[in-house]
């Protein structure tokens, strides 16, 4: 039972203390940028400052983790997400967002990430690392998928008229609310974390101490570096969603609802490419079913750069978010799953989820100011065109990397 509830718990928070800066503006993006009056291009500092932030916390976090139980750490991490919540809501100017975002890089990853990772690895002594890992983000994929489609009929419901006739006042009093909304559920993660993740020894006795020699040791080993050029390609793809909708909206002339609706496709689809490459990476091997993965993924960012769905084939578009999303989602699923194939020790977990963070999450940086330039500065269907141009790049890298880490890790 207390598996069970453990599982449930890291399904559930896993998922909450990312949706404030991430998921509000990967579901409502046209919505998002017509209330807070910036551009793409504007709000890509937001994430860039994130990103930058998020590196030093990546590597502090890591002997945090190594020293502190996550029941210690995630509560506070999620109050404090919470409270950037409250902020957001009176829809500051693009300058406090950018260092509300900032903010968010230090609260979501430097008590969160590392302590988040550990507790998941922890579960998969009992159950399997493939099955722990892929697991949890299916189920944090269906608490998305559950609150992404939740929230948009809430911007619907909070609109006292069809999304096309309303007014900016009311698009910003509707999405003000849903921002409230969120911080609630993110502080309720704290709470939960709390009463149904199990004591560590560490938590009751005080025992061990801080150390840089996790550090150290994951420096030294190449398949660390492998695993995190396999996170930082996977991550790519995983940030590339966030163009879904305006890419609906653009390409196919579908008004935000819609758009949103489309969007929320993807987020379904999670839960199920998680678990199924969880359980194939436990059942085959973790780094082969990656490779197949990326594989898919380049398939399916080439299709858009192709240009063949400019016309608004609905039916390929489906596809091609169904097939590049199941590929993004069963990477992560995976790709912390790989620890166990290069047999990193459990006491030094969070030192090397520290390292493989620092180089596989600089997307948080890059992509955003990335993607803001190649929309605007290519409008129309041609500027998202050539960024899944660019995420097919990132696909063909990720599948060597994923290949090397095979080579480095065999006896």
């Amino acid at each position: 039972m207390r598996k069970i509830l453990t599982l449930g718990t890291l399904m559930v928070t896993g998922e909450f203390i990312f949706l404030l800066p991430f998921v509000i503006t990967r579901l409502f993006r046209p919505t998002f940028l017509k209330v807070f009056e910036i551009t793409n291009f504007e709000l890509g500092p937001s994430f860039s400052l994130y990103g930058l932030v998020a590196m030093g916390a990546y590597f502090v976090g890591g002997p945090l983790a190594d020293r502190f139980s996550p029941r210690q750490l995630l509560p506070i991490s999620f109050m404090a997400t919470a409270l950037g919540g409250v902020v957001m809501s009176f829809i500051p100017s693009v300058y406090v967002l950018s260092l509300l975002y900032g903010f968010w890089g230090l609260t979501t990853i430097l008590l969160f990430w590392s302590a988040y990772v550990k507790a998941q690895r922890e579960l998969g002594t009992d159950i399997g690392q493939g099955s722990s890992f892929g697991s949890v983000d299916a189920g944090r994929g269906l608490v998305s998928a559950i609150l992404a489609s939740s929230t948009i009929f809430l911007l619907d419901a909070f609109l006292p008229t069809s999304a096309e006739e309303a007014s900016l006042a009311e698009l910003t009093s509707a999405l003000s609310r849903i921002i409230l909304v969120i911080s609630a559920l993110t502080a309720s993660g704290g709470l939960l974390v709390w009463i149904f993740l199990p004591k560590e020894k560490n938590e009751r006795d005080g025992l061990s101490k801080i150390s840089l020699i996790g550090v150290k040791k994951a420096l030294q080993r190449r398949s660390v570096w492998m695993q995190a050029l396999i996170v930082l390609c996977s991550y790519v793809g995983y940030k590339s969603t966030d163009d879904f909708s305006l890419y609906a909206s653009v390409v196919l002339g579908y008004n935000d609802i819609d758009a949103a609706h489309l969007a929320s496709i993807s987020f379904w689809l999670r839960p199920l490419a998680a678990i199924l490459a969880g359980y194939l990476g436990d059942r085959f091997v973790h780094s082969n079913v990656i490779s197949v993965c990326f594989a898919l993924m380049a398939v399916g960012a080439l299709s858009i750069w192709s240009g063949l769905f400019t016309g608004g084939a609905f039916a390929m578009v489906l596809l091609t978010i169904v097939s590049t999303s199941a590929a993004v989602y069963g990477l992560r699923g995976l790709y912390f799953a790989l620890f166990e194939e290069s047999k990193i020790p459990l006491t030094i977990t969070g030192s090397v989820a520290g390292i493989v963070s620092i180089v596989g999450y600089t997307p948080d940086v890059f992509m955003g100011p990335m993607m803001g330039l190649t929309l605007d500065n290519n409008p129309g269907p041609a500027g998202h065109e050539l960024f899944f141009g660019i995420v097919a790049v990132f696909a063909c890298v990720g599948f060597v990397a994923s290949w090397l880490f095979r080579k480095s890790v065999s006896p």
